[in-house]
C-alpha cells in the first residue's frame, strides 16, 4: 500500500515515509549544507542536489506530504504565507485582471491592492460567499486569477468552491483558495474544482507558533505553476532546512491536533451562542450560521478552530473581556496548540470590522477550562 493511498492521519504521522535511510532513523534528517559536491568528472554526487536555494531534501519531503494531504500533484513551500501569495500574483501580467474576495485576511487584501496599483492590474473585490455576486464579477470580463478564502478570516464566511470554480473558469481564470482556516484535514478545495490551494503554514499546519511558512499546492501542472516554480528558485523565496524540518515535525500531529481543536471549538461556540453577554457568534459549525449547510458539504471532520464573537456593550466591553482572559493569550495569529484572542478592530480599524468583535483561535487545551475562562471573562 502506497502512502498516497493512506488516510491523512497515517500519512502525516509517518511523514510520508520519510525515514533516513542512511542512519535508519525514523525521524527525517536535516542537511544544512548550502552547496553540494561533484565528483572528479564534475558530475553531482547526488543528481537531485547542487545548491540549497532550490535543492533541499527536507523541503521536498514536507512538500510531498502536503501535496498528498491536499490530493494535489505538487506543492511548493515558501518562507511565509505572504511570500506564497506574492509568488502567485506575480504571474499576473501588467494590465491584467483579478477577482478577489472581500472581507478576508487584511494582510492579503492590503498586499494585493498595492500590487495591483503598481502593476496597473484591475482588481475586483466581491463578497464571494454570495455565489451570484461572484459569478457576476467573473462575468464582467476575462481574468487571470480568482482568489477566495473559506472559511474567511475574521468573518468566517463559507464560499461555494465548486460554483466559484465554475465562475472562474468561465472567465478564463484559475481559482485559488486560501484554506488556512480549514487545513487539508478538513477541506480539500482541489476536489471541488479549485486549481490551487494556499496555506499559511505558520498556522495550524505547523501548529506550534514557532515557524513561518507558506505553501501552494496545485491540482495539475500548468504554465502558471511552472512560472511560480522557476520564479521561486530564481528569486530565492525558499524555506530553510531547519524551518522545513520543524514544519514536517509539526505536520506529524496535524490530524490529531485539528480533531481536538474542532471538538473544543464546537463546545466553545455553543457556550458563547447561549451566553447573555454575547451578541452573535460567527462559526460555521453552528446551525444558525449562514454557511453551515455548505460547510457540512465542504468540510469533513469538523468546522475548524477559528471563530469570532460580538460582545454586548461595544469596544470598551470587548477589550475588558479580552483583558480578563487568562488561558487565551492576547496575541496575533491562529492555529497553534495554545488558544489565542485578538481584538481585530485594534489591528485593522480601517476595514469596517466591528469594534466589539473578538476573534479566537481555539487550541488543544481542555474544553471545560477554556469555557470556564470565557465564562469568568464575560461574567457568569
Amino acid at each position: 500500500m502506497e502512502f498516497k493511498d493512506m488516510q491523512p492521519a497515517t500519512l502525516a504521522a509517518q511523514a510520508g515515509g520519510a525515514i533516513d535511510m542512511q542512519s535508519g532513523g525514523v525521524v527525517p534528517s536535516i542537511q544544512p549544507s548550502t552547496t553540494f559536491a561533484r565528483d572528479r568528472d564534475y558530475d553531482p554526487l547526488n543528481a537531485a542536489n547542487t545548491y540549497a536555494r532550490d535543492h533541499n531534501d527536507v523541503v521536498r519531503q514536507a512538500e510531498s506530504v502536503l501535496a498528498q494531504l491536499e490530493g494535489g500533484s505538487e506543492a511548493l513551500l515558501f518562507p511565509s504565507g505572504m511570500a506564497a501569495v506574492a509568488a502567485l500574483f506575480r504571474t499576473v501580467p501588467n494590465g491584467g485582471r483579478v477577482v478577489v474576495q472581500s472581507g478576508i485576511y487584511w494582510g492579503t487584501t492590503k498586499w494585493i491592492r498595492e500590487f495591483c496599483e503598481r502593476r496597473e492590474v484591475e482588481m475586483c473585490e466581491v463578497d464571494a460567499s454570495d455565489a451570484e455576486a461572484l459569478a457576476g464579477a467573473c462575468a464582467e470580463g476575462a481574468a487571470h486569477l480568482v482568489w477566495i478564502e473559506s472559511p474567511s478570516n475574521p468573518w468566517l464566511k463559507t464560499v461555494d468552491i465548486a460554483r466559484a470554480a465554475e465562475a472562474a473558469h468561465g472567465a478564463g481564470a484559475l481559482l485559488v483558495v486560501d484554506g488556512t482556516a480549514a487545513t487539508p484535514v478538513l477541506s480539500k478545495p482541489l476536489e471541488h474544482g479549485a486549481d490551487m490551494v494556499m496555506h499559511s503554514a505558520t498556522k495550524a499546519i505547523n501548529g506550534h507558533s514557532d515557524v513561518l511558512g507558506g505553501v501552494l499546492v496545485t491540482r495539475d501542472g500548468h504554465a502558471v505553476w511552472d512560472e511560480i516554480r522557476n520564479d521561486r528558485a530564481s528569486a530565492g523565496a525558499v524555506m530553510g532546512p531547519f524551518e522545513a524540518w520543524l514544519l514536517l515535525r509539526g505536520m506529524r500531529t496535524l490530524p490529531l491536533r485539528v480533531e481536538r481543536m474542532c471538538q473544543n471549538a464546537m463546545q466553545v461556540a455553543e457556550f458563547l451562542a447561549d451566553h447573555p453577554q454575547v451578541e452573535d457568534v460567527l462559526y460555521p459549525g453552528l446551525k444558525s450560521h449562514a454557511g453551515h449547510e455548505l460547510a457540512k458539504v465542504q468540510m469533513q471532520g469538523g468546522f475548524g478552530f477559528l471563530m469570532s464573537f460580538l460582545v454586548k456593550g461595544g469596544r470598551e466591553e470587548a477589550l475588558k473581556v479580552a483583558g480578563r482572559l487568562n488561558l487565551f493569550h492576547r496575541a496575533t495569529s491562529l492555529g497553534g496548540v495554545e488558544s489565542l484572542v485578538e481584538h481585530r478592530h485594534t489591528i485593522e480599524p480601517h476595514t469596517g470590522i466591528p469594534e466589539n468583535l473578538l476573534r479566537i483561535s481555539v487550541g488543544i487545551e481542555d474544553a471545560g477550562d477554556l469555557i470556564a475562562d470565557l465564562g469568568q471573562a464575560l461574567g457568569q
